[in-house]
């Protein structure tokens, strides 16, 4: 009896040391961009919904890195793998170069980018379908406009941001074939997402050729779009988080993309051992992508408003409406 206790104690004092073992091996952390944690955009969203949330429903501290500039990306990925961190979230696009050196570099290390894909064994990809929520937030544009004349303002000029572009204006002339679509790129480095200055001049100078609402995705950039509606009296619509709460009453909506819901989403799978590489594809149909109605902008959307979008975003995820997404052939087809 007292050898089968022994044998018993011994079994279960191994089961401990195991889960303790492996508890201790999850050492999550996230990499932003330049543009830091409180961006009000995308970083901001997966820093509040991921990181915070995380932490405060699971307990484990998550470590966060931001790069002063761009050339402090590769050294902080490198860093951070070297101290056994895993999974590393890398926030943006521009990452891609530099995770694919380190993550090479470092077999053992499980990593996730977030916009982009980088083809490795130890890397997941997280793209989502902007394309269908921009045709969203494109639809509700043309409903609203009384001028039928709306714009577009993106960051820098790449195929991802072509990609809400090309959204957007799928969705305007979904709901109104004559409506203007106004477009203009803020640049073409990452200094684009960073300049709400000339968000700012770009949004007027749409504004003074007639459009009432403009769709900014442009990060930080943006922020100076909507500055200028609520100055001018128009209507602006942000992108990646939930940003009506910025200019209540200015904000006609928000195309979020849930990158904090999918940052948690990838910790809680890792810590359960449930991690896998490859393309993870997050859109309308399972909640990667939405638009945003709550109490900053319940007054400015009707109840038909609200029924006939989300007509529209039942048909696109039945497939009976065909968004093209621009980065299959880097053009715009309607």
């Amino acid at each position: 009896m007292k050898k089968a206790l022994a044998a018993t104690a011994a079994a279960v004092s191994l089961a401990l040391t195991s889960f303790v073992a492996t508890a201790a091996d999850f050492k999550p952390a996230v990499a932003y961009d330049t543009a830091g944690k409180h961006d009000k955009s995308f970083n901001q969203a997966v820093y509040e919904n991921g990181v915070i949330a995380f932490n405060k429903d699971k307990g484990v501290k998550v470590f966060e890195y931001v790069p002063s500039n761009d050339t402090q990306r590769e050294q902080g990925l490198e860093r951070m793998a070297r101290r056994g961190y895993s999974p590393i979230v890398v926030v943006g696009f521009n990452y891609a170069a530099s995770l694919e050196k380190v993550a090479k570099k470092y077999p053992e290390t499980d990593f996730v980018i977030i916009d982009s894909v980088v083809d490795l064994p130890n890397v997941k990809s997280l793209v989502f379908a902007e394309h269908e929520g921009s045709f969203l937030v494109g639809a509700l544009a043309a409903m609203k406009s009384e001028t039928q004349k709306v714009g577009f303002i993106g960051g820098m000029d790449i195929p991802l941001i072509r990609k809400f572009a090309c959204g957007y204006e799928q969705g305007v002339k979904h709901v109104s074939g004559d409506a203007e679509v106004f477009q203009n790129m803020t640049g073409s480095t990452p200094a684009a997402f960073a300049d709400p200055v000339r968000g700012a001049e770009l949004a007027k100078s749409q504004f003074s050729r007639g459009a009432d609402i403009v769709f900014a995705a442009a990060g930080g950039t943006g922020n100076g779009v909507y500055q200028a509606a609520k100055d001018e009296g128009k209507f602006a619509i942000g992108v990646d988080s939930n940003q009506n709460h910025l200019h209540p009453g200015t904000m006609l909506t928000s195309m979020v993309k849930r990158v904090g819901f999918t940052t948690y989403k990838v910790f809680e799978e890792y810590q359960a051992g449930n991690f896998s590489a490859g393309i993870q594809a997050n859109g309308l149909a399972d909640g990667g992508i939405e638009w945003a109605l709550d109490e900053y902008n319940r007054d400015l959307i009707s109840a038909e408003d609200e029924a006939q979008l989300n007509a529209i975003a039942k048909k696109i995820i039945a497939g009976e409406i065909v968004v093209h997404d621009y980065m299959a052939d880097n053009s715009c087809k309607y």
